[in-house]
C-alpha cells in the first residue's frame, strides 16, 4: 500500500521550490520510494493580484509588502544562496510576478496524466530562473506540452473554469489543517512537515512515517513563505 504524501505549495514561492527539491533528494534515497505517491496541492499567497499583469520582485516587496529596499535586497540574496545550495539558479532579476491561479488549474490537469512534478518543476524553473509569466497561457500551454499533456486539453483547463472546484478546495483544505505557510507536507496524513527543511530531515521523516513508529516528525520550522512575505 503505497504512503501517500500532500504537498501544499505555490508557484510564486521561492521555499516551495528549495523544500521540493530537498524532498525529492530525501525520497530518491530511500529503498521504499516506488511505494510513495505524492499529491501536489494549491495554496496562493497572494490572491489579489490580476493574472492580467506582473510586477517584479523587488517592487512586490516594497509595493505590496511593505519592505525597505535594503531589506528585500537582503532577502533575496539569501534566498538565492539556499537555491544554490539546493541546485537551484534563481533569477530574481527576470522574476514576474503575478497571479498563480492559472498555473493551479494546469497542476490539476497534470494529475491526470500523472505528471504533477514534472509540471510543478517546469512551473518553478519558467517562472523563477526562465523569467517567465506562469498566468500567461501560451507559457502555460508550453508547459503542458513539454510534459506530455495535451495543448488542447490544457488551453480549455487554463482559460475556463473546469479546476477552479479543485483549486480551491485544496486552499479549503489547507485552512482545515491550519496550513498558514508554504512548503506544507502531510505525510501519510497522520505527520507534518513545515518548510523547506534539509534533505537529511526529510529522510528521518519519510522513514520515520514508513516505519509507522507512532513518533512524531521533528518540528524545527525552515524557510517558509506565507501570505506575509517569506521568512529564512
Amino acid at each position: 500500500m503505497a504512503m501517500k504524501i500532500e504537498i501544499w505549495s505555490d508557484v510564486m514561492c521561492p521555499f516551495c521550490y528549495i523544500g521540493k527539491k530537498n524532498f525529492e533528494a530525501a525520497l530518491e534515497k530511500l529503498p521504499f520510494r516506488d511505494d510513495v505517491e505524492v499529491e501536489w496541492k494549491s495554496f496562493q499567497l497572494d490572491r489579489t493580484l490580476d493574472p492580467a499583469k506582473t510586477i517584479s520582485t523587488f517592487d512586490y516587496f516594497k509595493q505590496k509588502k511593505g519592505f525597505p529596499e535594503a531589506q528585500a535586497e537582503q532577502m533575496i540574496s539569501q534566498v538565492t544562496q539556499a537555491g544554490k545550495n539546493a541546485g537551484i539558479d534563481f533569477n530574481f532579476s527576470d522574476v514576474q510576478i503575478t497571479n498563480t491561479y492559472p498555473a493551479h488549474r494546469l497542476l490539476h490537469l497534470s494529475k491526470k496524466y500523472h505528471c504533477s512534478s514534472e509540471t510543478e518543476e517546469a512551473l518553478f524553473r519558467a517562472h523563477f530562473t526562465d523569467g517567465k509569466n506562469v498566468a500567461d497561457t501560451e507559457v502555460l500551454l508550453s508547459i503542458a506540452a513539454s510534459v506530455g499533456m495535451d495543448r488542447d486539453e490544457a488551453k480549455i483547463a487554463v482559460t475556463s473554469h473546469q479546476f477552479d472546484e479543485q483549486v480551491d478546495q485544496d486552499m479549503m483544505e489547507a485552512e482545515h489543517n491550519n496550513v498558514r505557510g508554504v512548503p506544507f507536507f502531510i505525510l501519510n496524513g497522520k505527520y507534518a512537515v513545515s518548510g523547506a527543511q534539509p534533505t537529511a530531515l526529510f529522510e528521518d521523516a519519510l522513514q520515520q512515517t514508513y516505519e509507522e513508529t507512532g513518533k512524531k516528525n521533528p518540528s524545527a520550522q525552515g524557510g517558509t513563505c506565507d501570505t506575509d512575505g517569506c521568512t529564512i
